[in-house]
Formats: structure tokens, C-alpha cells, sequence
């Protein structure tokens, strides 16, 4: 039990000191404004705008499908290289909030994107991994067969030599994406506001529940639990990689297996 409560209270190690000058905070503000409203900000809105599109639907969220991956062109060639403009999108979008972390003073160590422990937190990561990944898979079913999402297709991309390798690049743009901004980015910056780690963390995890309201209720409630356990997982150890691999396994193994399984198992809706 202690050590559950002590998991559960935030450690702040290294933390960048609380910013008090007028300016540099509106300046914190208006950044995070911008970089959100850009970014993963307003997937959010569309998201929740796609929910609401869904709910005014006749045909209940269950009988209703949503791709996650979907084909972007015709012909084979254009559709693999607009999947890889949206992987270089995400990774560019993870960059952008490392740089400007790095570009205010603040290593990237200091926010556990350095490469001192790989072995560490590539087992830290699988274990996260397995953490969400499960009960995660559990969660959409149940919601699923309550009617409470829609059907959610990881990967509606057709056959062909190059879905595999796509797809996990696919995973990983998701997965640094999101770590880095809703993570790293903002939970740094809203230390240097001085907000407290468990606001902080709550406004984290809700972000990333917002940006998946499209896939339906058990996907925003699924992911605000990621984002609270994988908020706190930083908060406690100021390390980003294991959550970059953690997410990325997940999603890999979402995207390439739903599209290995579809058709063939009748456990998936």
C-alpha cells in the first residue's frame, strides 16, 4: 500500500522552476495555444464534432465504422506516400514541442528524451505496454457490445508489400507525437506555470481523451486512463522514451494484427 501511494504521489525530479514574470507567462500561454491549436488541440475538436455527427446518426455508434488508417489515394504508389506525408506530420509535430523546450533552456534530458538507458526503458516501455494494452483491448469490447463506440477499424489499407512497414511507422509517428506534446511539452510547461502535478496531469490525460472522442466513449475514457498512468509514469521518473515505446507497441500491434486478423477471427467486430 505505500508503496501504491507512493507510486500515486508525484515526484518532480529535476523540474524546471516555476516561471513569475508577467510576460514570459503570457508568452507560455500564448505558445501553448498556438501549438495545440495546430496540433493535437484541434483533432480534439474535430473529434468531438465527429462524436456528435455519429450520436444525431439513426444507426446506433455500434453499426457505425471508423478507420483509423484508411486509404488516402487510388493508386497504390500515391496512397503509400501520403501515408508516409502523415507519419512525418506527427513526427514533425513531437519535434516541434521538443524544440521548443530545447529552444527555452530546457535539455532534452531533463525530459527523458536522451539515450543513456535503452535497455531500461525499452523493458519500462513493453511493460507499459502490456499495462494498457490489455485492458485496453477489454474496454473497447465491452463499450462496443454496450453500444457505447463506434466500430473502430485500426487499418482499412488494402494488401500490399509495403502496409506492414508503413503501418508500424504509422505507430511510432502516433506514439512520439503524442508523448512528447501532451506529455513532455505540456506537463513541463504547465510546471513552469506552477500548476500543481495533479492538475497538470488531469488536463494531460483529458487532451488525449479528447483527440479520440471519434472512436466513441470507450475510446475517450480508455485513453484519459493512458494519459493519467502514463502522465504519472513521467511525473515520477522525468523518462519519455519507455512511454514512446509502450504507446508504440500498442499501436503496432493494433494496426499490424487487426490488419493480419480482419475477416479471419469472430471475436472482432
Amino acid at each position: 500500500m505505500s508503496t501504491l501511494r507512493a507510486w500515486l504521489s508525484p515526484a518532480r525530479p529535476g523540474e524546471p522552476a516555476a516561471i513569475t514574470d508577467p510576460g514570459e507567462r503570457r508568452a507560455i500561454l500564448v505558445e501553448l495555444l498556438l501549438v495545440f491549436t495546430v496540433t493535437l488541440g484541434l483533432s480534439g475538436l474535430q473529434s468531438l464534432l465527429s462524436l456528435l455527427d455519429a450520436l444525431l446518426r439513426p444507426e446506433p455508434l455500434a453499426d457505425q465504422h471508423v478507420a483509423i488508417n484508411a486509404p488516402q489515394a487510388e493508386l497504390g504508389l500515391i496512397d503509400m506516400l501520403q501515408q508516409l506525408a502523415n507519419v512525418l506530420r506527427l513526427c514533425a509535430w513531437g519535434g516541434l514541442g521538443a524544440f521548443l523546450l530545447w529552444r527555452s533552456g530546457i535539455a532534452l534530458r531533463r525530459v527523458g528524451l536522451d539515450r543513456s538507458r535503452p535497455g531500461r526503458d525499452l523493458a519500462a516501455g513493453a511493460g507499459l505496454a502490456a499495462l494498457i494494452g490489455i485492458p485496453g483491448l477489454a474496454l473497447y469490447l465491452t463499450a462496443h457490445a454496450m453500444g457505447l463506440s463506434l466500430t473502430v477499424q485500426p487499418s482499412t489499407l488494402d494488401a500490399a508489400w509495403w502496409r506492414g512497414p508503413v503501418l508500424t511507422l504509422a505507430a511510432f509517428g502516433n506514439s512520439f507525437a503524442e508523448e512528447v506534446l501532451v506529455v513532455a511539452y505540456l506537463l513541463t510547461r504547465l510546471r513552469q506555470l506552477g500548476w500543481s502535478e495533479n492538475r497538470a496531469l488531469w488536463v494531460s490525460a483529458m487532451l488525449r481523451g479528447s483527440y479520440h472522442l471519434y472512436q466513441g466513449f470507450g475510446g475517450f475514457v480508455g485513453n484519459v486512463v493512458m494519459g493519467l498512468v502514463y502522465g504519472r509514469a513521467w511525473q515520477r521518473t522525468n523518462r519519455l522514451w519507455p512511454l514512446i515505446v509502450g504507446h508504440a507497441l500498442i499501436d503496432v500491434v493494433a494496426f499490424v494484427g487487426y490488419a493480419a486478423l480482419r475477416g479471419r477471427v469472430g471475436w472482432l467486430p
